[in-house]
C-alpha cells in the first residue's frame, strides 16, 4: 500500500474519532439547558438512538454505536473465517464481522478486521502479516 493511501486511512480514523467527540460535546450541550422540552426530547431521542444501536451493550460483539454500519449477518465472506488477520498474525482467533475489511489487490480475496485500528497497522505490511496468518491458520484452523 502506497504513503498516500495509508495517510487516508489515518485521516479517516481521525476523522471519526473529531467526529464522535463533536457528538458526544453536542449531547452534553442539550443536556446542559434544563427544563426545555426540546432538551428532554433531544436526550430522548439520543438515548433510544444507543439502545438501539447497542450503544449500552456490554458483549463487545454488539458494543457502539458504529455497528449501525454492521452489514446483515452472514452477507459477507472473508478469508480465514472472518478471522482478524492481525488476530491471526499474532497467533489469535479474533472473530469479525466484515464491516471492516480489504480486498487484496493482487488475489481479490477479501479479509475482515475485527477495529479500525487492526486494518491500519495491518496496511503497513499486508503481505508480511497475511504470510504470518496464513501460517498460523493452516495449524490452528479447527
Amino acid at each position: 500500500m502506497n504513503t498516500r493511501m495509508h495517510r487516508h486511512a489515518r485521516l479517516f480514523v481521525a476523522a471519526c474519532i473529531a467526529a464522535a467527540t463533536s457528538l458526544i460535546a453536542a449531547a452534553e450541550q442539550l443536556a446542559s439547558v434544563p427544563g426545555s422540552a426540546a432538551t428532554e426530547s433531544a436526550q430522548a431521542d439520543i438515548r433510544a438512538a444507543a439502545v438501539r444501536h447497542g450503544g449500552t451493550a456490554t458483549d463487545p460483539d454488539h458494543a457502539g454505536i458504529w455497528k449501525v454500519a454492521t452489514p446483515p449477518r452472514g452477507s459477507m465472506h472473508g478469508e480465514f473465517a472472518n478471522n482478524d488477520p492481525l488476530g491471526l498474525a499474532a497467533g489469535k482467533k479474533i472473530k469479525a464481522d466484515c464491516s471492516l475489511n480489504w480486498v487484496d489487490p493482487d488475489s481479490g480475496k477479501r479479509y475482515c478486521f475485527s477495529s479500525a485500528t487492526s486494518l491500519v497497522v495491518f496496511q503497513d505490511e499486508p503481505h508480511s502479516y497475511l504470510r504470518r496468518a496464513s501460517k498460523y491458520w493452516s495449524g490452528n484452523s479447527r
